[in-house]
C-alpha cells in the first residue's frame, strides 16, 4: 500500500508539475523553494508556501 501512494503521489507531482511549471518565474519560484527546504528543515512548508505565494503575486504584478 505504501509504494502505491508513492507512485499516486509522483504522479500526481510530475502532472501538476508540468502544467505549472511553464516559464521562468514559476521555475525560479519552484527551485529557490526546493533549494530552501534542502538547505533548512526548520522552515515550516505552510510558512514557505504563503512566502512563494506572495513572491509569485509580487512577480506578476511586476511583470505587466
Amino acid at each position: 500500500m505504501t509504494a502505491a501512494a508513492v507512485g499516486a503521489i509522483t504522479g500526481a507531482i510530475f502532472i501538476l508539475g508540468s502544467r505549472t511549471l511553464v516559464d521562468g518565474k514559476s521555475l525560479l519560484i519552484a527551485v529557490t523553494s526546493l533549494v530552501i527546504l534542502s538547505l533548512t528543515k526548520k522552515v515550516p512548508e505552510p510558512v514557505l508556501i504563503l512566502a512563494a505565494g506572495l513572491v509569485g503575486l509580487f512577480l506578476m504584478r511586476g511583470g505587466r
